[in-house]
């Protein structure tokens, strides 16, 4: 036993040979394989990682650039606060309507939709939301703001503040309930509810509001877009002018202005900013002349007018006028009940608004003055444009003309083709 056991220990040198023989290395090709593999990890770890730190630096990037965005929106809107306009924030004004819920919407125009608020001191309001598909952008809402901040009297809409937030861009009014006039004027089941007076009374106030816009203001503002539905009704139905986004400030030396870019409405845009793109007071003139005769007829300016009658609101103004037929143009719901001097008065301010040659058409200070007082000397109008059959055009010069034809609902448009008028 001894020697067995002195045989298997046996010399030490042996000993660490055996041992070296246990641990020897595999084979080659195990070696390769297992390295290989470690790199496809690496490999995929690193990888990994620089995807996540690029996404990261993208994602802070753009952070960063809206922050930038919305930091130089709120600094050009800064100055505002200075003239008693407050900057909402956009939880309050979520907290009002609702999250935007439709039972709180009013409508929608070129801007986008509007919705009824109430906040939380019990003040209604009407939140004016920029739609990400509005052809209205940021331009239009900063020029809203600068113009409606300046601008105080009792027949213009009463902004009571502004929200630049996140990507929100909206207008805070006072709300009106009884909304626009064209609601009441082209609904024959309201149209009742505005008699001869309420008419009288909302003309002389869109005129009243019309000559501070022209004449009374600090600014001297082109309104651009002047119709039924931009006018709004208080609890007493005083008319508002609202929706100032197309609005332009005039320069004092100029008398009117040659622009690449026509926005309004068919039916209410004087031909010669409708055909060359020229604006000035007398374009707003031929809108109000417009609004004035779709009160008293009750009828609306439109394409549906067009293709009823084969001529135009107006053309049918000036027929049944020089035919003293008058009577047979007011709204059938007034049953007669009104003063016929003062809607023939009305009649012939109308027409002279609406005058084709804008030199012949009078200034607003001369409109207000011809409507209080029956004493004012005013001459006879002349043929208004002739509108007959409509033939498209593409664009003239280096831009394209703006015109839109309305079928149910009238709304702001800008940079669509427009349709050439040819006289019968």
């Amino acid at each position: 036993m001894e020697d067995l056991g002195e045989h298997m220990a046996g010399p030490p040198y042996l000993l660490r040979h055996r041992r070296l023989m246990d641990i020897a290395p595999a084979s080659p090709s195990d070696s390769g394989h297992s390295g290989s593999k470690g790199m496809t990890i690496m490999v995929s770890i690193l990888v990994v990682v620089i995807f996540c730190t690029l996404f990261y630096c993208i994602y802070c990037w753009r952070w960063r650039k809206r922050n930038a965005v919305r930091r130089a929106q709120i600094e050009r809107l800064r100055p505002l606060s200075n003239s008693d306009l407050p900057i909402m924030d956009l939880s309050s004004i979520h907290e009002a309507t609702n999250s935007f819920s439709k039972e709180n919407k009013l409508g929608e125009g070129g801007f986008g939709p509007v919705y009824r608020g109430v906040l939380s001191g019990g003040a209604e309001i009407a939140v004016k939301r920029l739609s990400a598909r509005s052809r209205q952008g940021a331009a239009e809402f900063r020029n809203e703001v600068e113009l409606i901040a300046k601008l105080q009297h009792r027949n213009l809409v009463r902004l009571l503040g502004c929200c630049v937030e996140r990507e929100e861009k909206m207008l805070i009014y006072e709300y009106l309930p009884n909304r626009s006039l064209d609601a009441f004027l082209f609904d024959t089941r309201k149209s009742g509810q505005l008699d001869w007076k309420m008419r009288q009374s909302i003309i002389l106030g869109i005129a009243r509001g019309m000559l501070y816009l022209h004449e009374d203001s600090c600014l001297k503002v082109i309104h651009r877009d002047l119709k039924a539905s931009n006018v709004l009704l208080d609890n007493k139905m005083n008319p508002k002018i609202s929706d100032f986004g197309m609005a332009k400030i005039f320069e004092e030396e100029s008398n009117e202005v040659n622009t690449g870019r026509v926005v309004g409405t068919y039916g209410y845009m004087a031909p010669e900013y409708a055909m060359e793109g020229v604006f000035s007071v007398k374009s707003d003139v031929f809108s109000f002349g417009v609004l004035v005769l779709e009160i008293l007829s009750g009828q609306r300016n439109g394409s549906m007018y067009l293709q009823e009658h084969q001529h135009t609101l107006i053309q049918d103004a000036w027929k049944l006028w020089n035919e003293d037929r008058a009577s047979e143009f007011m709204d059938a719901s007034l049953a007669g009940s009104y003063s016929r001097d003062e809607a023939w008065r009305c009649f012939h301010v109308g027409l002279l608004c609406v005058q084709e040659n804008p030199e012949l058409r009078p200034t607003m200070s001369n409109v207000v003055l011809m409507l209080i007082s029956d004493q004012t000397q005013m001459p006879a109008p002349a043929q208004p444009p002739l509108f007959a059959r409509f033939k498209k055009v593409s664009a003239v010069s280096d831009f394209s003309l703006a015109m839109k034809t309305e079928t149910t609902k009238t709304q702001s448009v800008n940079e669509v083709s427009i349709s050439m008028i040819e006289p019968r």
